[in-house]
């Protein structure tokens, strides 16, 4: 997370908001955002990377796979940012390649991939999923979702292992292709100061979208526990992506469940970071032992492109929850 940090009631894109709009900005529940305007998004995932890996005694040189979350803005087009940030690390001998597409769900994919690969290659080693947050447009604020902070988050994944802080157990994911432009970025032939993400029909994403989302979540939470022959009872906490305050009530009302305190609290002090969310809570939550040993967890996540996902994980032992999942 970079050190410095903006008040959202300071963000320059809020003097040129209508007053309805400018109040809904101020009343999403994000008082700041971690900022960092000369960090890339590819410098953010290098600093995450470096730090996950240090933290678990593990060398890039050994490393399996890394599969990098694409960014949804690029600093150049054509080149690579995945190949780039194999050679800052020297993770040489890595199967390398990005995942995306989906928004804040882009972390699935990423987690499926990861899986796969340690499933089909028993000598493969330790899999890097990296992602760097950074807002595509110059503006943070995106009308009428959330307020984009920076953050750079690292996963490190290997097959199941007793001495695991996180055990990933199960993941379900589902996309609907009706959306697929339902928030959009005009940038060619524009100078990126008149970059602005639109929506392209409010009504449909606040009723149509939410709607969908409500029925969605609710199944996808039965088919993940069904296949795992739980019940609601045998889980201990659940996180959400952290894009407003109603977004938060709104996954909980859906679900019937109260979200970890955490949810609240990051959203509150970081804003939105994309795929990073749902760890940056359940780590959170670790780290307050909100959750420990043996519980069992549901991490919630919905992107307006319209994609939804919920994961499933146990908790380990947590003296290196830091480095490793």
């Amino acid at each position: 997370m970079p050190d410095r940090t903006r008040a959202v009631a300071d963000l320059p894109e809020l003097a040129e908001l209508a007053g309805a709009d400018r109040r809904t900005c101020l009343n999403l529940g994000i008082d700041t955002v971690a900022v960092d305007d000369d960090l890339t998004a590819t410098d953010l995932a290098e600093r995450a990377a470096r730090a996950v890996l240090a933290r678990a005694g593990a060398r890039a040189a050994s490393l399996g796979a890394l599969i990098l979350v694409e960014s949804r803005a690029p600093e150049t087009l054509v080149s690579s940012d995945a190949t780039r940030l194999q050679h800052a690390l020297g993770a040489d001998a890595a199967t390398v390649f990005t995942v995306g597409g989906l928004g804040c769900v882009s972390v699935a994919p990423a987690l499926l991939a990861a899986r796969g690969l340690l499933a089909a290659d028993p000598d493969l080693g330790p899999v890097l999923v990296v992602h760097g947050s950074k807002p595509a447009a110059k503006t943070r604020y995106r009308h009428p979702v959330t307020v984009n902070g920076d953050s750079g988050q690292a996963l490190l994944l290997g097959r199941p292992h007793p001495a695991a802080p996180v055990r990933i157990l199960d993941l379900v994911q589902r996309t609907n292709g009706r959306y697929w432009d339902l928030f959009r970025l005009e940038y060619r032939d524009r100078p990126t100061d008149r970059w602005r993400e639109e929506c392209r029909d409010l009504p449909e994403y606040s009723f149509r979208l939410a709607m969908e989302s409500r029925h969605r979540l609710s199944g996808l939470v039965d088919e993940l526990l069904a296949r795992n022959d739980l019940t609601r009872a045998d889980i201990a906490g659940y996180a959400s992506q952290n894009l407003s305050a109603g977004g938060l009530a709104f996954t909980e009302e859906t679900l019937d469940i109260g979200l970890l305190p955490s949810c609240r609290d990051n959203l509150r002090r970081f804003g939105h970071l994309g795929p990073n969310d749902v760890f940056l809570n359940l780590y959170t939550a670790l780290a307050r032992e909100d959750l420990v040993e043996g519980d069992r967890a549901v991490l919630v996540n919905v992107s307006p492109v319209a994609a939804w996902s919920v994961l499933l994980v146990e908790i380990g032992p947590q003296h290196g929850r830091e480095g490793t999942v």
